[in-house]
C-alpha cells in the first residue's frame, strides 16, 4: 500500500485547497484513520509558504518542527542563526531560543502554520499558538479528531464558526466497498472466503479508510490464515485491541 495513495477524495481535495488558499485559520477534523494527515499533506505540497508540524503534542515540538521547515527553505533567519550546523544545531536549542528565531522568520516571511496530531492542547499551549498567530497575523491550520473541546482543547476558541471548520468523513458504503476491493488487489490479497471477509471489513470499519487498510494488511499475516481462508473473528478482535493509525 503506497503511503501517498488517496482514493476518491477529488472533491474534498479541491475544497480543502480552496480553503487553504484563503489563508483563513481552519480546523480540519474527522475520525481517527479517515485520512486527515494524508489529504492535508498532499494539498500543502502545493503551498510553499505553509509550514507543517507533523507532531504538535508540545509547543516545543511545534517550534522545532517549524524551525526545521524554515531551515529546509533556507530562510535567512535560520541560516544566520545556525550556520553550517543547520538541522543538527536545532536539536540542542531550547523552546525559548527557537521561539525567537521563529518570531524573526515569521516577521520576514508570509507563512501559514499547519499543526497536526495535537493532543488536547492546554491553555499554555493555546497561548503560545496565539502568540505565533499575532506576530504577523500568521494563519494557523489545526488537525484534530473532532471540533469538540476534548480534542481541540483551548485551541477551540480559534475556530468558533462553522466556516472555520473543514470536516473529513468516512467513505459512504459504495465508495468504501470500491476502496476495499482496490486495496485488496493492490496488496495481492486473496482467500477462499474473500467476499465474506470484505463484507465484514466494511461492516466493522463503518467506511473508515484507515481501518479498512489495517484489517486488509492484517489478513496477510499467517496468524489469521488457515487452509487459504481468513480467520475473520480473531483478526477483528486483535484489530480492536491493537489498531493505532500511523502518526497517532
Amino acid at each position: 500500500m503506497d503511503a501517498d495513495f488517496i482514493f476518491d477524495r477529488e472533491q474534498e481535495r479541491a475544497s480543502l485547497a480552496t480553503r487553504l488558499s484563503s489563508r483563513r485559520p481552519l480546523l480540519i477534523h474527522g475520525p481517527t484513520g479517515v485520512g486527515k494527515t494524508l489529504l492535508t499533506t498532499a494539498v500543502v505540497k502545493d503551498f510553499p509558504d505553509f509550514l507543517y508540524s507533523p507532531d504538535s503534542s508540545t509547543i516545543h515540538g511545534v517550534f522545532r518542527n517549524l524551525a526545521y521547515r524554515l531551515w529546509e527553505r533556507r530562510a535567512p533567519q535560520l541560516v544566520k542563526s545556525f550556520g553550517r550546523a543547520g538541522a543538527d544545531a536545532l536539536k540542542a536549542k531550547s523552546a525559548m531560543n527557537l521561539k525567537g528565531v521563529l518570531r524573526e522568520a515569521l516577521h520576514e516571511g508570509s507563512y501559514c502554520l499547519v499543526l497536526d496530531h495535537i493532543k488536547r492542547p492546554s491553555y499554555s499551549f493555546a497561548a503560545a499558538v496565539r502568540e505565533l498567530m499575532g506576530w504577523c497575523n500568521t494563519p494557523v491550520f489545526t488537525l484534530a479528531r473532532s471540533a469538540h473541546m476534548e480534542d481541540t482543547g483551548f485551541l477551540q476558541a480559534f475556530y468558533p464558526d462553522r466556516a472555520d471548520r473543514f470536516e473529513l468523513k468516512n467513505f459512504n458504503p459504495e465508495v468504501a466497498e470500491s476502496f476495499a476491493v482496490t486495496v485488496a488487489k493492490r496488496a495481492g490479497l486473496s482467500a477462499q472466503n474473500m467476499d465474506d471477509f470484505l463484507g465484514r471489513v466494511l461492516e466493522y470499519s463503518q467506511g473508515n479508510p484507515g481501518a479498512i487498510v489495517a484489517m486488509l494488511e492484517m489478513a496477510k499475516h499467517p496468524r489469521y490464515r488457515s487452509d487459504d481462508r481468513i480467520k475473520i473473528t480473531p483478526l477483528y478482535i486483535d484489530f480492536r485491541l491493537n489498531w493505532r493509525p500511523a502518526g497517532t
